[in-house]
């Protein structure tokens, strides 16, 4: 088989059983950064640079890259073994659509082998030294992704996710980590670790650049259908669950943890406690029990087939599966739905669940002499998330290398993506909406008066899951009265062709089609929503009332809007 292009060179013959000694002496000692241990395919700058210059779109010139057990046209898919690698014809579809989106390959990154791993040692393309700090794990299996992105090597990064991998390595070089829930994006041209519980994510530097490359991805690689009744953002002051008690945090990082929390309680956050038994017991089940056929499902013959091309603690995890009885299997899912029922009942009125990202963050040494045993302490706070139908965000904190994490319930990314945006001090853009309000269904609302933010009536949408989008005008043709309830209510009318009208000063809101429903279902009378056209000259639903109402109306159009009504005193 000829050898891919752009692979390190003698990789592929490094790894056959004639050569082994050739990969230890052509992969070097780790540098930081160190090209050759972050990048197992790297493209020639010229040709980088030239997509760049000439790329167009919302990720225009955007330097990405892909973890390589993601499909790249053009280069081979290794999931750091050579001996298994394939050239695949076409991009997967979360690669196609940044791409489309004006993303640019820069190559494809190292990691543990077959995503089994996270400490990013266990790749024959050598070991992914963490970034800022040598001599430590990157953390895996997305190894190369995140250094990439930390060293400034790419903007964003592809990683997988299927115990912490796109999470970790992000506590650990100060990055963002989104992953979604499980199967908003396709995992087609993924090679498989657990499949039921694999997932695409994006590492970035800042929340925004993420939460963009989010919204392409998810929307140009959907797969599971977003529910009607989504929510589309966390309420001003959330309810967030935190563990009452961390075992294994290092206690330096205990106090980082700590000071997040009360970060979020000064900003409106109530914090409640729960405990975290039925979750890190489940986090044991992904390795511990017999949920670990998935990944013999996914390469067990190919590591049968070639023992020797295997990282010896991979092949280890992978080949353990191998005599399993299925009885064992349906156990411990069994075990599973209860140990998850009994979790999400303790998150019963948490908006979302905020732990640290990783206890430890340990050196290479320490990982060489013990491997098992580390990586696993490693997913103590992460190996549950997906086992639990989770969608979750990383984020760093104030103390380097460490992280935490905002988890939240499926498909409830904005409400994950809101807390995690409260903590890193990152507001986001309401002109351009979160990723989940970019794929899910949604519907947009226009108010005018009692249910502006920060007015009486704000809470009739926020407890909904509506999310603000700004500020807008209508059109020159409406007429605002005041009507005489409790509180006052806004009286947004057409005025006759015949006559001047003004443009009305209001807001944007959108929600999911369920809430607006049962936001409609609830609406008193003389209140009744209809077409209004702004001042761009699209119509949207707003607030308007019935006509013997709005005759009755007190005229307030001369001030152009509520806000500046009531700071005339004529709203009252």
């Amino acid at each position: 088989m000829p050898s891919p292009p752009n692979a390190i060179p003698g990789a592929r013959r490094a790894n056959s059983p004639k050569h082994p000694e050739r990969l230890r002496r052509r992969v070097p000692s780790p540098a930081r950064g160190d090209p050759m241990t972050v990048w197992i395919h790297h493209r020639p700058d010229a040709d980088v640079d030239g997509e760049i210059a000439t790329a167009t779109g919302p990720l225009a010139g955007v330097r990405l890259a892909v973890k390589d057990n993601v499909d790249v046209a053009g280069l081979p898919t290794t999931a750091a073994c050579p001996d298994f690698a394939y050239s695949p014809e076409r991009d997967a579809p979360a690669v196609a659509a940044l791409r489309a989106a004006g993303a640019v390959v820069v190559g494809k990154t190292n990691l543990d082998q077959f995503a089994t791993g996270l400490v990013g040692t266990r790749s024959p393309y050598g070991v992914v030294e963490n970034a800022p700090r040598p001599g430590y794990v990157s953390g895996g299996s997305s190894s190369g992704s995140a250094v990439a992105v930390a060293t400034g090597q790419a903007d964003i990064a592809i990683g997988t996710d299927t115990a912490g991998s796109g999470r970790v390595p992000a506590a650990f070089h100060g990055l963002v980590g989104i992953k979604p829930t499980i199967g908003v994006i396709s995992t087609e041209g993924v090679v498989p670790a657990c499949r039921s519980y694999d997932c695409v994510t994006i590492f970035a530097a800042d929340l925004r650049l993420a939460d963009r490359a989010m919204g392409v991805m998810a929307a140009g690689a959907p797969h599971r259908p977003w529910p009607a009744d989504t929510r589309l953002a966390a309420p001003p002051q959330p309810v967030i669950a935190v563990f009452n008690a961390l075992p294994d945090l290092d206690p330096l990082w205990h106090k980082a943890f700590e000071r997040t929390v009360a970060r979020l309680r000064d900003r409106g956050a109530t914090i409640v406690a729960v405990d975290p038994g039925p979750f890190l017991a489940a986090a044991k089940l992904l390795y511990d029990g017999a949920l670990v056929a998935e990944r013999y499902s996914a390469v067990g013959e190919f590591v049968d087939a070639h023992p020797e091309s295997v990282d010896p603690t991979v092949g280890s995890i992978i080949g353990a599966a191998r005599e399993l009885p299925a009885h064992r299997l349906v156990t411990d899912l069994a075990a599973l739905a209860r140990l998850r029922a009994t979790a999400m009942a303790s998150l019963a009125g948490a908006d979302a669940l905020l732990t640290p990202t990783a206890p430890i963050h340990p050196t290479i040494a320490e990982v060489a002499a013990d491997p098992v045993a580390v990586n696993a302490r490693l997913g103590t706070y992460t190996n549950f998330c997906n086992l639990f139908d989770l969608c979750a965000v990383a984020v760093p904190t104030d103390e380097p290398h460490f992280g935490v994490t905002v988890l939240a319930r499926a498909f409830e990314d904005a409400v994950a993506l809101d807390i995690a945006a409260l903590i890193t001090d990152t507001p986001l853009d309401p002109g351009e909406p979160c990723w989940p309000a970019t794929v899910a269904a949604t519907h947009e609302l226009v108010v005018f008066g009692a249910h502006l933010r920060g007015q009486p009536l704000e809470p009739q949408l926020t407890d909904l899951g509506a999310r603000w989008g700004g500020p807008v005008e209508t059109a020159p043709r409406y007429r605002l009265g005041v009507l005489d309830t409790v509180p006052p209510k806004p009286a947004v009318t057409p005025v006759p062709a015949t006559e001047s009208g003004v443009t009305v000063a209001g807001e944007r809101w959108r929600l999911s089609p369920a809430a607006l429903g049962r936001f409609l279902a609830a609406l008193p009378t003389p209140m009744q929503l209809g077409a209004v056209e702004l001042a761009d000259g699209t119509w949207h639903t707003g607030f308007g009332c019935t006509g013997a109402a709005a005759e009755s109306a007190k005229d307030i159009s001369e001030y152009g809007g509520w806000r500046a009504a009531l700071a005339a005193g004529a709203v009252g």
